[in-house]
């Protein structure tokens, strides 16, 4: 199973767009500041949204999209009601 996700920076308010086949070590990994430079000075991170693909290559294409400006519209809407409160 792979997995695209979506942590909230509560440092930042912002949010960030992940890819990986393990969800639990890779919010661990962000959250422990080995995840990469911008989730390293932004965390702690709280997991906001995931879907699940079988295909490793769907993963990846909405993974992109999702990093798109259209992708983020359609993420803000998604959370709309989340990311109000």
């Amino acid at each position: 199973m792979y997995y695209i996700y979506v942590l909230l920076s509560e440092k930042s308010k912002r949010h960030y767009v992940g890819f990986t086949n393990d969800l639990k070590r890779r919010i661990k990994e962000h959250n422990s500041g080995t995840g990469g430079k911008y989730t390293r000075n932004n965390r702690p991170f709280k997991l906001v949204y995931f879907e699940a693909y079988l295909n490793k290559k769907d993963g990846q294409s909405a993974e992109k999209f999702y990093k798109t400006g259209y992708g983020r519209e359609i993420l803000n809407g998604k959370l709309k009601n989340y990311l109000l409160s």
